[in-house]
């Protein structure tokens, strides 16, 4: 399938804005609309310098009926990344995550249904809840390594998962019931520029910049998969352009580290000692280990990672929220200040 027009939902947060940023580099065929209700977590920032003939921003709520009607009648596809995505604060309050997760995607595919429209579905790999410990990792209990897989059931454990869950499974009653055009794909976890301070790596990042000791919750076995942001953007176009209606697609780049190994190896990189770093209390509920088994991605669509050096992609992050101090300080105390006060 080719586009002229698309829609990004959530394409002035960290995710999403890498994807409009690699679209316009890489497609220059493509007009790009971002919707975005610019919450804490969205940022005009991440869109400065490209071209306003390539993208538009509308500043709006993906749940507000009457703007997503006249956006969606006029374009080609949407890429719908727009979501409540910070475990802790969905903790605090879930409200918020059913509002835009739930009834926004809800939202997004009636207008998608209405005119016919092309949707992809960008989600977690926290739907299917967490697996056990690999054995071949140090320090780290039994576990058979087993990955998550397109047939995994879901199992998700917090109210952000639970209510990107109950997303995926309304793209895919709308694709059944109503034969709307639509992918879904469940990504790991993701790093690189644009992301926002309070998420795992770049909080340890901006501590370290801003002399203050990186936190590490328990005792760090919690494995996570991660990729880099620009990575995943390849991805999603690769399944938005070659993907099976109906199909889920999961992202992965083999790239599994326990949060202590993170954690030291970004103060090994930013030549403070490895040991220098605090234990705080963990989150409720958090999950052991997320692992994605891309091949059928791979094996289907051709898709390949080209970020699979974690200590290089992650040089590469140190080096931009070293020198982009502008677009995170404003914020970082009252980051902290939130943390602190559930002793985190």
């Amino acid at each position: 399938m080719k586009f002229k027009k698309i829609i990004v939902t959530g394409g002035a947060g960290f995710i999403g804005s890498n994807f409009v940023h690699y679209v316009v580099n890489n497609h220059p065929e493509v007009h790009v609309t971002v919707l975005d209700k610019l919450t804490y977590a969205g940022n005009r920032a991440n869109l400065a310098g490209l071209p306003e003939n390539r993208v538009k921003l509308v500043v709006g709520d993906i749940a507000d009926t009457l703007l997503v009607d006249e956006l969606v009648k006029d374009t080609d596809a949407i890429v719908h990344y727009a979501a409540e995505s910070h475990n802790d604060n969905s903790l605090n309050d879930p409200s918020p995550f059913v509002h835009t997760n739930l009834i926004g995607t809800f939202t997004l595919l009636e207008a998608a249904r209405k005119y016919k429209v092309r949707f992809h579905h960008v989600s977690t790999d926290e739907v299917y809840g967490d697996l056990p410990l690999r054995e071949d990792l140090p320090g780290h209990g039994e576990g058979e390594g087993e990955k998550f897989t397109d047939k995994t059931p879901y199992n998700p454990s917090s109210p952000y998962s639970s209510t990107k869950a109950g997303s995926d499974l309304l793209v895919r009653a709308w694709a059944r019931s109503f034969g709307l055009q639509v992918t879904i794909s469940n990504c790991s976890n993701n790093y690189g520029p644009y992301q926002h301070i309070e998420k795992f790596i770049p909080r340890q990042i901006t501590n370290i910049l801003s002399g203050i000791r990186p936190k590490l919750y328990g005792a760090g076995k919690n494995v996570r998969d991660w990729i880099h942001t620009n990575d995943h953007s390849s991805a999603v176009w690769t399944i938005l352009e070659k993907g099976k209606m109906g199909e889920t697609y999961l992202i992965g780049a083999d790239g599994e580290e326990d949060n202590k190994t993170v954690v030291e190896l970004i103060l090994e990189l930013m030549g403070q000692p490895k040991d220098a770093y605090d234990h705080v209390t963990d989150r409720p509920g958090h999950d052991l280990r997320y692992a994605i088994d891309a091949t059928k991605l791979r094996t289907e669509l051709g898709w390949t990672p080209e970020f699979t050096n974690f200590r290089a992609g992650l040089m590469d992050t140190i080096k931009w929220y070293t020198e982009n101090e502008n677009w995170w300080k404003a914020e970082k105390e009252a980051v902290e200040a939130n943390y602190a006060k559930s002793g985190q």
